[in-house]
């Protein structure tokens, strides 16, 4: 088999962008391939292709390193296509959350559910359906993985409106053997490679509000010392933390007291659900969700290129990058696939019977055996009742919203948001559509002030 060549459209991501260089460098199966950068900003892939430079001569890798601004320039022969862009991505999703809050919306993420999802893909999908034209015309064989979010509602709409190409998405927060060693210590089971086959984690739902179905050790249930071991962080959390990670353990504690499981993401689930958004009259002992800190983040994405323009100047020496780095779940599929390695991630893709009370074309994130011919989900467990009807309600707003944005309906955006589990009033998701138009018109696509959309605003 000849070496692979991995395109990312988005080389300047804070969650991507690096990792693949590093993975791909590591990885002797995708080590000798082509590595392409795509981003439309000449500046941050002028940076990032040199570092990619720099680290290849450090580690002297045979990887191939690639680099343009217009994405039809180096599409052709690719094998696997990466998104994994965002249109100022902190700044728009701090215009998402403010929105969201001032309609009594609290947002501690902002970019998978609620408002702050659907406003995100308005603004996304529209150019991954373009980018998948480009792909259908110059590489249709390739393997398009979506890394942006939201996650599901991309990955829905590309299996909807681009329908020919072979397509699935991915999310860092199940990635695979990481998040088993994690449950194997929060179940006090020493991480050996014995004790990984003897360690069974079951896992099912709409990416970033999955569960943890079924546990077990050599067939004995450790959910109760995986629970203690929740318990014990929970003892120990602080308002001090970020919205995002702040009483995540006594959230996901609450969650599994009612629905008899554990929330597998909760840094995102507990914005999936209404209990914290601060409408409670009885005090349950935790505060109601914090808000994206829009500053915050942009301080982590501005020490990502401060530290890439250290390396790229030689302040800090390319050894450093290796030891910073870590393997990523997009590049670790992509190995899988490529080298046959028959290691099992968790993919976003259709059902197909793995869920066995949920539809075959629900779109879930489930883990998957992989090769060349795409994921193929393993048996899970059912999805117990009361989870069933969320999960039923997440995955007909990111339906709505992915067909609603893909047609430019206003009408259907309208209707996702308000059949979204965060929205309490058709009024406010009316204004809160009115405002998004306003608020972030120059990241919008044209086609939103065209039709009915500029119908709507008058």
């Amino acid at each position: 088999m000849s070496h692979p060549k991995v395109v990312i459209i988005g080389a300047g991501s804070l969650f991507f962008g690096r990792q693949a260089l590093f993975s791909m460098i590591d990885s002797p199966s995708l080590s000798q391939g082509t590595l392409t950068y795509v981003d439309t900003n000449p500046d941050r892939l002028a940076a990032m292709m040199t570092l990619g430079k720099r680290a290849i001569a450090h580690a002297k890798s045979q990887l191939k390193l690639e680099g343009a601004t217009d994405r039809t320039e180096v599409l052709k022969g690719a094998d696997f296509v990466v998104l994994s862009f965002a249109n100022d991505g902190v700044g728009h999703r701090g215009i998402d959350c403010s929105i969201a809050l001032r309609h009594g919306i609290r947002m501690c993420s902002g970019d998978t559910i609620g408002p702050g999802g659907v406003f995100r893909a308005m603004r996304e999908l529209p150019v991954i359906l373009d980018i998948a034209k480009d792909i259908e015309r110059l590489c249709p064989e390739a393997w398009v993985v979506n890394y942006v979010n939201p996650t599901a509602i991309h990955g829905i709409g590309l299996r909807r409106f681009a329908p020919k190409l072979k397509s699935f998405a991915l999310c860092d927060s199940l990635h695979m053997p990481n998040l088993q060693r994690t449950y194997m210590r929060m179940a006090s089971v020493e991480v050996t490679p014995a004790n990984e086959a003897d360690f069974e984690l079951t896992i099912a739902g709409v990416n970033h509000f999955t569960w943890v179905l079924g546990s077990t050790f050599k067939g004995k249930d450790v959910s109760e010392d995986i629970r203690r071991s929740l318990k014990d962080e929970a003892a120990k959390e602080t308002a001090a933390d970020l919205a995002k990670v702040r009483f995540n353990a006594r959230y996901a504690l609450q969650l599994w007291d009612v629905f008899g499981c554990a929330p597998a993401c909760i840094t995102h689930t507990k914005e999936y659900v209404r209990y914290w958004q601060g409408h409670n009259i009885e005090n349950d002992g935790i505060p109601p969700l914090g808000i994206f800190e829009t500053k915050a983040r942009q301080k982590m994405h501005d020490k990502m290129w401060s530290d890439i323009a250290a390396f790229n100047s030689g302040e800090r020496p390319m050894a450093e990058f290796f030891t910073s780095m870590y393997t990523d779940p997009a590049t670790d599929v992509i190995a899988a696939m490529w080298s046959g390695s028959k290691l099992p991630y968790y993919i976003n893709t259709d059902n197909n019977g793995a869920v066995g009370n949920l539809p075959d074309d629900a779109f879930l994130e489930l883990l998957c055996d992989v090769d060349m011919n795409g994921p193929r989900p393993r048996r899970a467990k059912h999805m117990p009742t009361g989870l069933r009807g969320l999960q039923m309600q997440v995955l007909d707003a990111h339906e709505l919203t992915a067909e609603g944005v893909a047609r430019s309906d206003r009408e259907l955006l309208l209707r996702a948001l308000c059949t979204d589990p965060l929205v309490n009033s058709i009024a406010d998701a009316r204004s809160m559509l009115d405002a998004v138009m306003i608020e972030a018109r120059n990241a919008l696509p044209p086609t939103w002030f065209q039709a009915k959309a500029s119908a709507a605003l008058g």
